[in-house]
């Protein structure tokens, strides 16, 4: 659905601008754009690059274990009906720790699985089982210690101070994340008030 959009919004812009005369600064526009694709993405691919070598080293030295068992106890009181060592828990955690260091390519993974595997634990219904609704919201809120990406774009566009993000990201995705498990709790919670199904 999201690719018929995206295509209509292209088809009806050309249209647009061949009726209003203005193909030459929509073709100056696309190769522009095309150009500066290219200069953020070869910048965004050297951080990331970077910040996966970190994991790999961390996960290496045995970190990314310490990390997890740090937050599994955090995570079995978020998803309580998930097994103990049911393999969910696992992808759970790494992809909250990708999304720490802000790298959202490398927690995408991490989450499709998470997600495959709440839904082996939901029977393959269509409806989301809270476990699934809740990985979700803290998915797309995620606690960010490093925006990797955003330092990325920032130092491709020259930003006279790359990291100084870093602060007030960290506050933000905080109060999101904190925000979205209460709203996420309290709607579960009046779901139960009411006689609801988990």
């Amino acid at each position: 659905m999201v690719n018929l959009i995206w295509v209509a919004m292209a088809i009806i812009g050309i249209v647009f601008a061949m009726i209003n005369g203005t193909m030459n600064e929509v073709n100056e526009a696309i190769f522009k754009s095309a150009k500066e694709a290219v200069t953020i993405s070869i910048g965004m691919i050297s951080i990331l690059v970077f910040w996966l070598g970190l994991m790999k080293i961390a996960e290496e030295a045995g970190l990314l274990e310490r990390l997890a068992a740090f937050f599994k106890p955090l995570v079995r009181r978020l998803f309580p009906e998930v097994p103990a060592n049911h393999p969910a828990l696992g992808y759970i955690v790494s992809n909250m720790i990708a999304n720490m260091f802000g790298l959202g390519n490398a927690a995408t993974p991490m989450g499709i699985k998470a997600m495959e595997e709440l839904k082996k634990l939901n029977g393959h219904k269509d409806e989301a089982s809270r476990s699934m609704v809740t990985f979700l919201a803290i998915n797309t809120s995620s606690i960010t210690l490093i925006p990797a990406t955003v330092i990325s774009i920032r130092m491709t566009y020259d930003s006279a101070s790359p990291g100084e993000i870093i602060g007030t990201t960290l506050v933000a995705s905080t109060i999101s994340t904190v925000g979205a498990v209460f709203i996420d709790r309290y709607y579960y919670w009046k779901r139960m008030r009411k006689g609801g199904k988990r």
